[in-house]
Formats: C-alpha cells, structure tokens, sequence
C-alpha cells in the first residue's frame, strides 16, 4: 500500500473512533423531541473528513462509526442503517460543494444543502423504515401521543416527522457545521500533513 493511502486511512480510523464514541454520548432535548429521540454530535468527525480527504472519507466514517455502534444496538442494526443513511448524505453533499468550490463560501453553501439534504432524506427514512421497526415494540398511537404531548397539532406520523424531525435533523446538521467552522482551520493541518 503506497505511502499516501496510510495517512488517510489512518485518520479515517481515528475519526471513525471518534465519531462512535460522539455517537454514544448522546443526550436527549427535552420539551423540544420525545425522550425516544436523542442528540449527537456524531456527525462531526465526519464532516471535518470530508472536508480535509474527500466526501467518500466522510461516508467512511458514518459506515464505520455505525458498524462499531452495531454491538450496542437496541434496534438490531435499524437505527445505525438508518443513522448511516441520513448522516453520509449529509458528509458526501457537503463535501463534494466543498471539492468543487475549496473556500468558506463553498464549505458554507455545502453544509446548508447538506443540512437541507439529510433532513429531506430522513422523512423517506424514518416514515419507510425507523418507524415501522419501532412500532414493533412500541405502538404507533403511544409514539404519536409522545408528539401531540409537546405539539398537540401533530396526531399523524408524517406530521410528526415534518414538524419535529426534519427541523431536528436540518439543525443538528448547522450545529455541527458549526463547529466544523470553528475549529477546522486548527486541525486541517493535522489531518493534511503529508510528512
């Protein structure tokens, strides 16, 4: 294997770790989401991925992380396909803008539609497969009720998925391209390092 494959490999390894390890950290938003559901900012080392090696990097790392959560699963592998599904779109549309256009306003623009991008695509996801899984376990009218407790307009899961998680989903992506912003330009460096 030459010598400029290692160093990408390696920090997609590390990353991946990470980014597991964000992903089990996760903490609920009370009064804003059903306790069900809950935040991460597992996202994040996948973003700064893409951006530093290339938007397939990123989609590694959102595999990785998600095969490494597969030994905690309560979901039996739903929730990490579902998750890996959701947050590489986001990593391979934010880092592909950022490959064609390498600058602030072009990293800007590809986590805005990479934002918009993984929200859209989580309706199809979560009405077609995270739902019907969980229904097995809990049904449907308790995970409507959890909705129409915080929002009592929402009495159908579509509803509930367009008011509650695609504005979820769009947010959770600027908060960590947020912080991508803020501390990329620290570590590219690191990442990039040739020698």
């Amino acid at each position: 294997m030459g010598k400029n494959k290692i160093r990408p490999l390696a920090v997609t390894g590390i990353m991946s770790g990470l980014s597991f390890v964000l992903m089990v950290l996760e903490f609920p938003l009370p009064f804003i989401m059903p306790s069900f559901i809950q935040f991460d900012f597992s996202e994040l080392p996948a973003l700064i991925t893409s951006f530093s090696l290339g938007p397939l990097w990123g989609v590694a790392v959102c595999l990785i992380k998600n095969l490494l959560h597969l030994s905690l699963s309560k979901t039996s592998g739903v929730g990490e396909l579902a998750n890996f599904l959701i947050g590489a779109s986001f990593c391979f549309v934010s880092g592909l803008f950022y490959k064609i256009k390498k600058n602030r306003k072009g990293a800007l623009l590809g986590c805005i539609i990479g934002a918009l991008v993984m929200s859209i695509i989580s309706f199809p996801i979560n009405f077609f497969i995270t739902y019907p899984f969980y229904f097995n376990f809990m049904p449907k009218e308790t995970v409507i009720n959890m909705y129409n407790s915080i929002f009592p307009y929402v009495d159908t899961l579509p509803k509930a998925l367009i008011i509650f998680n695609l504005p979820f989903t769009f947010w959770k992506g600027i908060i960590d391209s947020l912080i991508c912003f803020i501390i990329y330009k620290k570590i590219s460096p690191i990442i990039k390092q040739k020698h």
